[in-house]
This record gives C-alpha cells, sequence and structure tokens, in this order.
C-alpha cells in the first residue's frame, strides 16, 4: 500500500520528496535520464505527467512541456510503456499525474487495468471531483490503486472531510489558488492551511504548488510528510539540461 510505504520512509526522514516530469519531455530517452537523475539524487516518489493539451491546472513550465511532447508524438500508449519501463528500473512508487479527458477517451477501466499491470501505484487526476468519479474510484479500488485527491486552501473543513473520504494512498494539499509554478508565500498563513488538512485526513499529506529549494522544505518538516517539486525541475532541465538534475535533488534531500 502507498500510505504503508510513506509512513515507512517517515521513519527515517523528516520529510519526503516528490518530484514531476512530463514524459517525452524534453524527449523520451531524456525522460528516463531525467527519472534515473531523480532516484539517484534520492527522491521518494515521482509524479509521471501524461501529456494533455489543456493541462488546466499547469502554469506556463509544465504546459509547455506538455505540448512540445505532444507535438514530438507523445501517447497514452507509449507514456503507459515509459511507466512500465521505470518501474522495471526502480525500487520507488510512481504515480500518474494527467486530465480525466486521458481516462474517458481509453476508457476508464482499462486504463485502471494497464496501470496496475506496469507497476504504477496511483493517479491524480485534478479536473475529476469524486462526485463525478464512481467509474474512476471502483476501477481504482479494484485494482488496488490510490485515487489521490486535492485539498486547496479555499477548501472547507466540510469538503475536507468528504473527499477525505475517497482519498488512499496520500492527500495532495496545493499551496494556493492558481496554476502551478508562481511563487508561494511559505509563511504561518501555509502553516495554518496545512493544520486544518491534518485534521481532515489520517493520510500522509504532500505539499505541492510552489516549492523550489531546500529552505522550502525545511519550512514544510513537520507540518507536511512529502514536498512536491515539479516546475522548478523542468526550468532547470530547460536552462541547464538533463545533467544537472542529480546535483539539484541532491541539494534537497
Amino acid at each position: 500500500m502507498l500510505d504503508t510505504y510513506i509512513r515507512d520512509r517517515l521513519k527515517t526522514k523528516e520529510i519526503l520528496l516528490m518530484t514531476h516530469i512530463v514524459v517525452g519531455y524534453p524527449t523520451f530517452e531524456d525522460s528516463l535520464d531525467i527519472v534515473a537523475s531523480m532516484v539517484e539524487g534520492g527522491v521518494d516518489l515521482v509524479e509521471l505527467q501524461i501529456p494533455f493539451s489543456e493541462p488546466i491546472a499547469d502554469g506556463p513550465v509544465i504546459l509547455h512541456a506538455n505540448q512540445e511532447s505532444l507535438s514530438a508524438g507523445a501517447t497514452v500508449g507509449r507514456c503507459l510503456d515509459f511507466a512500465r519501463e521505470v518501474t522495471a528500473a526502480f525500487d520507488i512508487p510512481f504515480l500518474f499525474m494527467t486530465y480525466y479527458n486521458i481516462l474517458f477517451q481509453y476508457g476508464v477501466e482499462t486504463f485502471a487495468r494497464e496501470m496496475a499491470e506496469r507497476g504504477v501505484k496511483g493517479a491524480i487526476v485534478p479536473d475529476l471531483p469524486p462526485e463525478e468519479g464512481e467509474t474512476y474510484l471502483g476501477a481504482m479500488n479494484k485494482e488496488d490503486l490510490a485515487p489521490i485527491f486535492i485539498f486547496s486552501p479555499t477548501t472547507s473543513r466540510q469538503r475536507m472531510d468528504y473527499i477525505a473520504s475517497f482519498a488512499k494512498g496520500f492527500v495532495y494539499c496545493v499551496a494556493r489558488k492558481g496554476v502551478t509554478g508562481q511563487d508561494t508565500a511559505f509563511s504561518a498563513e501555509l502553516d495554518e492551511y496545512l493544520g486544518r488538512c491534518r485534521a481532515a485526513t489520517p493520510l500522509p499529506l504532500a505539499l505541492g504548488f510552489g516549492v523550489k529549494g531546500k529552505e522550502d522544505l525545511d519550512f514544510l518538516k513537520g507540518k507536511a510528510d512529502i514536498a512536491v517539486i515539479g516546475t522548478q525541475t523542468i526550468r532547470l532541465v530547460d536552462e541547464a539540461g538533463v545533467g544537472a538534475v542529480k546535483g539539484f535533488i541532491e541539494g534537497l534531500v
């Protein structure tokens, strides 16, 4: 179980690190090298984003990566095969992140079954609320996969309780309103928000949107269980190349 893995890792680490890639960006070969560098650097989990033409939760850096991967020929099938390759090669959990249209067009039950066959542990589908997820939740439960749901700073306690009743693995807490890649204030307000999240679920908490460096991870220790870095790594690859990834990750953990 994903939450068991997380709790076991937390026995020896103050906070875990989850990173994010857009599969096929800059290329599929580069994606494999990036994942290898991340694992060698010490990450605990990796999100594999299946590119989509309208990634509504993502800012310009990840949006560009989605567009470039699609333009280069990325398909859902190829992303599934990539997942098989990395789960076989690296002994950490991998999750898919994508949008519901991908699952709907592919076939939700088929997608969940093929996720499980490839060793993926769960999925983050940010545009699918639990009220509309009966088919998805049934398929994920059948395959013993973790549907990762999302809290935001504007989520009421009643809504948090409702969302938590469907969540497995961990809950993804977005640090602020808006899209990925923008600045986040790591402050007492964020501390209070994470306290509300903690009160709403016994599951581990991941915090993403605006996590950029070691100072942010240090702030989150004792408040969240997993820090999520996405845009910053993609920006680093754009600016300094794949070879810069391992050192960046080592500097965080």
